[in-house]
């Protein structure tokens, strides 16, 4: 299927990064205008002590834009836009980021190889790795029918589509020369990638699996799973697929990052949380949840039984009345299980299963402004408050058998990324 002449050094210890020993902790980027904002929310992040920033590769949101209305949320009079569909784009972000920070790993939570060709993106991200000078990792997923099917794009056969994708981000990077691949969906005659890796890495590839298939592929290619939180058991089970695919492929010792993301709602007062966590626009995020999640709390997907989630969901052009009917079915226990919220202690409390589970990467993105937008700057440093309750419950040594696992556990300085991954805030002591 491929040829390809010597391949250019890899060096798997430095493309995963530290961030496996740990338990870090990310959140989200600047998704919208204004454009100079960038930068210096991604120096705020880093300064605050995350350790990643994540942008979503969209073209469409999660939400219909019959509710964007004042009525609805007080956001929407505060917003400059009237749609909730607004998103600058991802690589864009990335690069100016990149520029703004030193020490913070950045990527995509989740980009496609639908809309951006598998060539496209070896160059996009190995161009990213360079600029961060090694900080940047590539979150893919087979692809959502919001960000393709309304844009005349084929979303068939995407897992399929998925694997292949893979094989031809290896093969371009890995490649000196020309190189051939002869897929199903995607086909590479005298194929070119000429940028090396940055200092003997290039990009870890983080994968956005949930269903059988892609956890497969996600144990076999990827360097990294980047799943939606899930009730714990579903977790379990979902990374024992992929450590399975990962033993039978031979890359059990190879490093791999395991990952949660998770909306939150974050407030000091842990009901006044429950409250926005039922507003109509942070419970109707859930419309893009696949049918068997709901039915782990013993209900069906408002849109019909089996419903696919992001593979099917397309909130452009619902009714306002219909959505609204829509996220009224909801239950509020999926809500609460589906979104970490309340306190630092509570969304700790509520990571913990899945650091036991193997988490070693929380990724937290605040959605409570959708309901209060006053809360905004409040949740951020609640947020930055919870890095340190996670340091303190899992990241603090128990005992330093040697010099060189208490320097890992206190942030020490990792080759791979060209600083320190921790500390964590610069104006902590």
């Amino acid at each position: 299927m491929t040829s390809a002449t010597d391949g250019k050094t890899r060096n798997l210890a430095g493309s995963s990064g530290a961030l496996r020993d740990r338990v870090s902790v990310g959140t989200g980027g600047t998704l919208g205008p204004p454009a100079a904002a960038i930068g210096g929310r991604a120096r705020k992040i880093e300064n605050a002590g995350f350790d990643l920033i994540t942008w979503p590769d969209h073209l469409m949101g999660w939400l219909p834009e019959s509710l964007w209305t004042p009525d609805v949320s007080p956001l929407v009079a505060m917003s400059p836009s009237r749609s909730p569909h607004v998103f600058l784009d991802a690589v864009a972000c990335i690069a100016v980021a990149a520029a703004s920070t030193d020490r913070i790993r950045l990527g995509t939570c989740v980009t496609d190889p639908i809309r951006r060709h598998p060539a496209v993106l070896a160059n996009e991200f190995l161009t990213l790795h360079h600029i961060s000078r090694g900080r940047v990792f590539l979150g893919i997923g087979a692809g959502e029918g919001e960000n393709t099917i309304p844009y005349g794009m084929d979303f068939g056969y995407q897992v399929s589509k998925f694997d292949e994708a893979l094989q031809v981000i290896r093969l371009l990077w890995e490649s000196n020369g020309p190189v051939d691949f002869d897929g199903e969906w995607f086909r590479l005659e005298g194929a070119v990638l000429g940028l090396g890796p940055y200092e003997g890495t290039f990009p870890p590839i983080w994968v956005g699996a949930h269903g059988p298939r892609m956890c497969e592929i996600a144990g076999a290619q990827g360097d990294g799973w980047l799943p939606v939180m899930m009730p714990i058991d579903e977790y379990r089970t979902r990374l024992a697929w992929i450590e399975d695919a990962r033993r039978s492929h031979g890359r059990a010792a190879d490093p791999f990052t395991v990952a949660v993301r998770s909306y939150v709602v974050a407030h000091e007062d842990h009901d006044t949380a429950h409250r926005m966590l039922d507003h109509p626009l942070v419970k109707g995020l859930c419309l893009s949840l696949p049918d068997w999640l709901f039915k782990t709390v013993g209900s069906q997907h408002p849109m019909g039984d089996g419903f696919h989630g992001l593979r099917s969901y397309i909130p452009s052009g619902i009714p306002h009345e219909e959505a609204l009917r829509l996220i009224e079915q909801i239950p509020f226990e999926l809500v609460h299980q589906y979104m970490l919220h309340g306190t630092p202690d509570d969304m700790v409390e509520g990571m913990a299963p899945y650091v036991d589970a193997g988490a070693r990467c929380i990724l937290l993105q605040n959605m409570g402004f959708l309901a209060d937008p006053v809360t905004a700057v409040a949740a951020f440093d609640l947020l930055a408050q919870t890095i340190q309750e996670v340091d303190v419950r899992f990241n603090r040594p128990v005992e330093a058998e040697t010099d060189e696992r208490l320097h890992r556990h206190l942030g020490g300085a990792d080759a791979s990324v060209g600083a320190p991954l921790n500390p964590r805030r610069r104006d902590l002591p």
